[in-house]
């Protein structure tokens, strides 16, 4: 009778190992969106009272806002480059998860202080973590794997499972024992997150581990890389004006006392457009390049996604506080609950949405995964036309119904099921395999360009509206979807049948290729 080795055993269809990752993930992201939910929360509370906050205005709580939140996934850069070029994935996921527990734990501290260090930690730990896990949950599967998307979905379910346990637990203890009580408690899950990944790490042995060294020779040194970048002149000149734009549009165009944060960031972009562009030159072939050029085509989708979704945080969270009517049967709802519809709706309609696409995709109607971005742009964005009402309900009666929010954050909800999963399952697809979780940290860190964007547009409200940055939002994410759709074509072109390959082959998967050669 033969039996399995531990990393080969499967569960409902799946590899363990993706259990172990779901539930790692889960407890990570209870940490991250308990905590996320009370922060623009607690910066704008007032310095009085029972649980005093640090009484900032609405605009500067968004903007550190749009900063944190941006810096958490643009740190998934070297994070993935630490990964692919030093430890792996699997010794990545783990410090990045230490480092969690010190920054929340950092956190609980009533100290101003503190404060700052904790979500300097945070940053730092995301940055490790987030990028790595998502490219093990890819390398479980062989290549063609048919199973890949459902996979995503499904530790997708893992994320929503623990925001939806953070933003519904964490606003009871923070009622009870204030702020900090609530950030302690979302050190707790990320305790639990490491806890789960050490104990699961014999299902895991086939993936995320370190390049051995004879197999070193297929990657590309981004040293050299940069070395080539200096002695090509065209492309040294590129990255030389737009430095120059950078210095000048940071320092002298950007108003604020965190205009030298805009110059670091524009900076630090040129760079990775540098670095882009030596990438590309490297690649081996046109269908390599033409399907680098697609991934760098989705991220914008993705920049413009969650540049509107992320309002979810900041200022569709302060809205909540503020202008919401949240007296339900002569009991006010905590604010930090409304963060969980999302969570919730993923839940409760992961698998419908799911079911939907794979049904489009038998009956050979259009279902590819660009899209199903762009859809899922425009549907979310339609969620914010039951903003635009919220406002004018405000405007009219001096506050707005809870119901606006509910619809809103359910067509936000459809609309992220039908492009983020998707879009996560896409990178590992068409991006080149040497440049793995490279690619997967340049994913994020579009996400963190578009949580920025969101604190900008957050921070706009005070001087122009919610009316008119909810209606703005609208209009401008569903014509960026439809302008998506209107190219569909040649960009499938440019995929080269990529996802047209998928079968049910099911081989092992370490250093598992993320696009055919």
């Amino acid at each position: 009778m033969s039996t399995k080795a531990a990393h080969q055993k499967e569960l409902f269809g799946h590899p363990v190992g993706l259990y172990v990752l779901f539930f790692t993930e889960m407890w990570e992201r209870f940490s991250y969106y308990g905590m996320r939910g009370l922060l623009s929360l607690y910066m704008a509370a007032e310095i009085t009272g029972a649980n005093p906050g640090l009484g900032w205005t609405e605009a500067e709580a968004l903007k550190l806002y749009g900063w944190y939140t941006m810096l958490v996934y643009i740190m998934s850069i070297p994070g993935g480059l630490i990964a692919d070029k030093l430890i792996g994935q699997k010794k990545s996921v783990l410090v990045g998860a230490v480092i969690l527990t010190l920054g929340h734990a950092t956190l609980a501290i009533e100290q101003e202080w503190a404060f700052f260090v904790g979500l300097i930690l945070i940053i730092l730990g995301v940055g490790m973590l987030k990028p790595n896990i998502s490219t093990m949950v890819g390398g479980l599967y062989g290549k063609n794997d048919i199973r890949r998307d459902k996979g995503f979905s499904i530790f997708y379910i893992g994320i929503n499972t623990g925001s939806l346990l953070a933003t519904t637990i964490v606003g009871l203890v923070v009622a009870k024992w204030g702020w900090h009580a609530g950030f302690g408690l979302a050190g707790i899950g990320m305790l639990l997150g490491l806890i789960v990944y050490l104990y699961g790490q014999k299902y895991l042995v086939h993936v995320g581990n370190k390049t051995p060294e004879n197999e070193k020779k297929d990657q590309v040194d981004l040293g050299k890389l940069f070395g080539d970048l200096i002695k090509s002149t065209k492309h040294l000149v590129i990255v030389l004006i737009l430095l120059g734009l950078s210095i000048y549009f940071g320092g002298f165009v950007m108003t604020g006392v965190d205009h030298w944060g805009y110059v670091a960031l524009f900076v630090f972009l040129s760079f990775v457009v540098g670095m882009l562009m030596m990438i590309f030159k490297s690649l081996r072939n046109q269908i390599e390049k033409d399907r680098f050029l697609v991934v760098l085509l989705s991220f914008f989708l993705v920049i413009v996604f969650w540049g509107a979704f992320e309002q979810a945080g900041g200022l569709m969270n302060l809205y909540a506080e503020n202008k919401t009517n949240r007296m339900l049967f002569g009991w006010q709802v905590p604010t930090i609950w409304f963060q969980s519809l999302n969570a919730g709706f993923i839940i409760l309609f992961a698998v419908t949405v799911a079911n939907y696409w794979a049904k489009r995709k038998l009956k050979n109607k259009e279902a590819s995964s660009l899209f199903k971005m762009a859809t899922g742009t425009i549907i979310m964005g339609l969620g914010f036309v039951f903003m635009v009402f919220a406002a004018r309900d405000y405007n009219a009666n001096g506050s707005s119904a809870m119901y606006w929010l509910v619809l809103a954050y359910f067509f936000h909800t459809i609309g992220e099921l039908s492009s983020s999963p998707v879009s996560l399952s896409f990178v590992t697809k068409l991006a080149p395999v040497r440049y793995a979780s490279l690619m997967m940290g340049l994913y994020f860190a579009s996400t963190g360009l578009g949580n920025k964007v969101a604190g900008i547009l957050g921070e706009n409200a005070s001087e122009y509206g919610e009316y008119t940055i909810f209606t703005g939002i609208t209009i401008f994410t569903v014509l960026f979807g439809l302008g998506v759709i209107a190219i569909l074509k040649p960009l499938k072109r440019l995929t080269h049948g990529a996802e047209d390959k998928e079968g049910t082959t099911n081989e092992e998967a370490e250093g598992f290729e993320l696009a055919d050669n």
